[in-house]
Order: C-alpha cells, then sequence, then structure tokens
C-alpha cells in the first residue's frame, strides 16, 4: 500500500466538509495533496455512501441571513473562495432564509470537483496513525476510527480527546431577564462581588409544572453504536432522566438551591436554575447540570418556562451523543496548528468546532496555513471579529478543564465599542465589521503565484 505521504507535499486525512475543503485549498495553492478516505474500504455506523462531503444529519447549512451568525460565516468564505460554499450553491434547494442543499447532488458534486483536481490524489485507504513526518491534516470527524482516535489519545495525552459529548444548552446574557432572576453564588462564595452566578428561582408549584413537562419532552433516538455502548450516560446523566427517578430529584440535585436568597422576596427559592459565564467577554452562559437528549424544539418550549428565559435566545442547545474532539484550547493554535508540532494541523468537528460550515471554515484554514508553511510564508490568525477568526480563537483559548464544541454565534466575538440595544441592528454592526475586517486581510487568503511554492519547493 503506497504511504501517505509518498509523492505529496501534504497529507489530509478524512474528507468529509473540511478535509475536502483543506484538501481543496491546499491544491489550490499549487501544493501536491494526498487525500486519504477510509471509505469504501471501511464504513462508519452513519455514512450510508462514499463521496466526499455527505451530510449524515440535517441538509441544512443554516440561515443566509447576514444578521445570523451562520449567515456571516457563509458569506465570509464565499468571499474567501470556499470549495464546499460554492458547491451548496450549486445544490441549493428552497428553504425560506436558510440554505439548504440536495445532499445527493451537493456531494457528488464536492467529489467530483476533488477527485478531478490535478493536484490532489485520493486514496481510498484507512490511515490507522498520525503520519509521523510530513505536513498533515487530521479531519476525520466525530467518528473518527478506533485506531487512529487511539494514537491521537496517545500523541496528546489520555485527558486532551473525549468520546462522549453532554453538552448544557448556552444562551445570550443580554436575552435573559434579569427582572425575574438574581444574581449570587451559594453562601456569598465567588470572585465576583454581585455573584458568579444568574439564579432562575422557582416556587415548588413552578418546579413541578417544569419537572412535569421535562419528563415527558420527547427525546432524540440514540444510534444504535450509541445505544448499544454501557458507558454512554457514564459520565453524565441526561436531566431528563434524573427528573424521572423522582419528582424531587432535581430539587436536590443541579437545581438545590442550598445558600442563595432570593433578593426579590428575601426567602431561599424552592429550586434554582443557575447559569455560569461561558465566555471571557462575559456575553454567553451555560445551564449548569442541564446536559439532555430532548429534541432541540422541545427542549426550547421546556427551556422556557424557566423564570428569566421566556425569551432566551440559546447559541446551542443541549445533547449527548458520541463524538471525538481534541481539548483544543491545549493543544492547537487558531491557525490550527499542533502546537508541539507545527507541520500537523487538525480541522472540522474533531477540533470541537459545530455546524457544516463551521467545519469546512477550519478546513480552510488548515488548508491555507498549510500552504503558506509549504512555501515559507507565515501562517495566517484571521481577524477575530470575522465569525470564522472568532470561531477559531474561541476553541483555542476557551477555558481547558471545561471545553465543548462550540458553533458560530455572535456571543464569541469581542463586544462592539459602542452598546446597541437593538439585537437585530446590533447583529448588522457585527457582520459589517467583520466582512470589511475581512476584506482587509483577502489578499493574504489569495492563492499565492504558483511559481512561489515551486521555488520553495527547491
Amino acid at each position: 500500500m503506497q504511504a501517505p505521504s509518498e509523492f505529496a507535499d501534504l497529507t489530509v486525512v478524512g474528507a468529509g466538509l473540511a478535509g475536502s475543503e483543506a484538501a481543496w485549498q491546499a491544491a489550490q495553492r499549487g501544493l501536491r495533496v494526498a487525500l486519504c478516505e477510509m471509505r469504501p474500504r471501511r464504513t462508519t455506523p452513519a455514512h450510508v455512501t462514499d463521496r466526499f462531503a455527505e451530510l449524515v444529519c440535517s441538509n441544512s447549512l443554516g440561515s443566509e441571513l447576514l444578521d445570523r451568525p451562520s449567515g456571516l460565516l457563509q458569506e465570509e468564505l464565499r468571499r474567501m473562495g470556499s470549495l464546499i460554499l460554492g458547491a451548496a450553491a450549486r445544490a441549493q434547494v428552497p428553504a425560506g432564509s436558510a440554505l439548504a442543499v440536495d445532499r445527493d447532488v451537493f456531494a457528488a458534486h464536492v467529489t467530483q470537483l476533488v477527485e478531478s483536481h490535478p493536484m490532489i490524489d485520493i486514496r481510498r485507504q484507512e490511515i490507522p496513525a498520525v503520519p509521523p513526518e510530513g505536513p498533515t491534516i487530521i479531519a476525520t470527524g466525530p467518528l473518527t476510527s478506533d485506531a487512529l482516535a487511539a494514537d491521537i489519545r496517545r500523541q496528546t495525552g489520555e485527558d486532551y480527546l473525549y468520546f462522549y459529548d453532554a453538552m448544557a444548552p448556552i444562551v445570550e446574557l443580554d436575552s435573559i431577564d434579569m427582572g425575574a432572576c438574581f444574581r449570587g453564588s451559594r453562601y456569598g462564595r465567588g470572585r465576583r462581588d454581585d455573584g458568579d452566578y444568574i439564579n432562575c428561582p422557582m416556587d415548588e408549584n413552578r418546579y413541578r409544572q417544569f419537572v412535569a413537562a421535562l419528563t415527558a419532552a420527547e427525546t432524540m433516538a440514540l444510534r444504535n453504536f450509541e445505544r448499544e455502548d454501557p458507558k454512554f450516560f457514564d459520565r453524565c446523566l441526561p436531566i431528563e432522566i434524573l427528573a424521572a427517578r423522582g419528582e424531587d430529584t432535581l430539587a436536590f440535585g443541579p437545581m438545590r438551591p442550598v445558600g442563595l436568597t432570593d433578593p426579590h422576596t428575601g426567602r431561599q427559592p424552592f429550586a434554582v436554575v443557575q447559569l455560569r459565564q461561558d465566555n471571557l467577554a462575559d456575553t454567553l452562559y451555560n445551564m449548569v447540570g442541564f446536559q439532555t437528549n430532548i429534541k432541540w424544539g422541545e427542549q426550547e418550549r421546556v427551556l422556557r418556562m424557566i423564570p428569566g428565559l421566556e425569551n432566551a435566545d440559546f447559541v446551542r442547545m443541549g445533547q449527548m451523543h458520541r463524538n471525538t474532539f481534541l481539548k483544543s484550547p491545549a493543544l492547537l493554535e487558531p491557525t490550527m496548528q499542533f502546537r508541539s508540532r507545527p507541520e500537523l494541523f487538525f480541522a472540522g468537528q474533531i477540533t470541537g468546532v459545530e455546524g457544516y460550515v463551521g467545519n469546512a471554515g477550519t478546513g480552510f484554514v488548515a488548508g491555507l496555513n498549510a500552504a503558506r508553511l509549504a512555501c515559507g510564508r507565515p501562517e495566517l490568525t484571521l481577524p477575530r471579529d470575522t465569525m470564522i477568526g472568532a470561531l477559531c480563537w474561541y476553541v483555542t483559548h476557551a477555558d481547558a478543564n471545561s471545553f465543548q464544541p462550540m458553533k458560530a454565534n455572535f456571543g464569541i466575538v469581542p463586544p462592539l465599542p459602542n452598546r446597541i440595544r437593538n439585537k437585530r441592528d446590533r447583529n448588522r454592526a457585527y457582520a459589517e465589521r467583520a466582512l470589511a475586517s475581512l476584506e482587509s486581510v483577502l489578499p493574504e487568503i489569495e492563492p499565492a503565484p504558483t511559481e512561489e511554492i515551486a521555488d520553495a519547493k527547491k
């Protein structure tokens, strides 16, 4: 079997959204790319074809509106020359303001473009270990093969690769009704004078209504490989399973009110939902202990029963599923480079980025920087006030000890210099700033002249 690095300037492992984008961007800049994909020689529990960039869940890439995070991210990648966004335009189907695609046409188009690129050599083989030398991009996604995952874990350390993902919902601070909530820490302990947590208090009647709705909500069906794994819920139980164990279980567990006094009543609440700051900008708060397997629409309905969250903007819903992802803040640079080996890059969902377009975006960044490295140019960190730059910065600079995957949202971008209260106007201002910032670096993103790379290879 041909070695991955033979006759190649760059090895890309995995031909999903991130891997296909990375291979394309590097090849467009003159690199000879070996793109390794184990399907169909070895299948995964989720994929059904051997095509590149197969969409295994929804066929929607999110809203196209510029005042939405997904819309801004799409526009940034279009302007940078993304393979994935170009293919999505060719396969687009009606979906209102969302970018949805015919998944078969989309994957077929990506596959045809990548396979026909003169600088990309397709290797249908499993890569069981990280290539020991040479420029490499690992973009194997949440279902990385057991052998490769074991080798990544060996190289990064036992505590730096996760296999099961339990995520609590995250809300935007500005959307929380503080008239119904209060700040505070148990027994007054904490770093902030006004309390480290936002507390959503419930009286007994409201608590029991909430528990009833929680236990009756429809949950997501687990895939066979998740359902049959006895360790799937070992790390932390979904909130709905805890609630089903007894009506008062939550009040004595993640919703216990001890050490808290509601300043609105002067008494300890019957139960409380705590929100904890999730980012340095203090714009996002996660719901403590609220990992859940409830369907997203149902989650939104039930969570809006919590005082103060009736009109909350959820930037991420809770979920529990098998997922392979790195503790990226401890391992990666925002260029998608591995800190202890600069010629090794990671891209896609394995970095902790959620969402189709975000995955493609990190593939773009990895492919771009692999090409810059090959021709002796300094790697490029995209501006933090762009959505793709903010996403790459977040997954490489969040708190490593509590890191969880994140999708594009305005809560991870630096605040605007002037506060804008109207949400739509504020989001438009974010978008205008992002696109202006992107324009300033586009000359650095354009493919380098072929002769520049040819000279670097001599």
